[in-house]
């Protein structure tokens, strides 16, 4: 299993703990493999991006305009965290639909 995050965001570390097995994967310094996103945004379309992040609220309307995995390979704080790769499912945030499908209680 893996976590794709950012090792300074809570709801990441809260994934962390509740998944110690699972390898973490901070996308600002080892990014997302391509086919990984590919296959994200073929899984979750839009809701890939924060679009209520102050990064998001700080681009212009140019770069906003690109294509979703443009955006988010030139600003990877700007996907929706975690995503958690369990072989061949996806789970995208930390909700209480995402600790069930994992067998997590909390």
């Amino acid at each position: 299993m893996l976590i794709y995050g950012l090792k300074t965001c809570d709801t990441c570390r809260k994934a962390i703990r509740a998944l110690p097995k699972a390898t973490f994967v901070d996308v600002r310094k080892e990014g997302v493999p391509a086919d990984v996103m590919a296959q994200a945004q073929a899984t979750f379309g839009d809701a890939l991006t924060n679009t209520r992040s102050t990064t998001w609220r700080g681009l212009d309307d140019a770069t906003r305009a690109l294509p979703q995995l443009q955006v988010l390979a030139e600003h990877p704080s700007l996907m929706k965290r975690p995503l958690i790769v369990d072989g061949d499912r996806m789970h995208l945030g930390w909700d209480a639909a995402t600790r069930a499908a994992l067998g997590v209680e909390g």
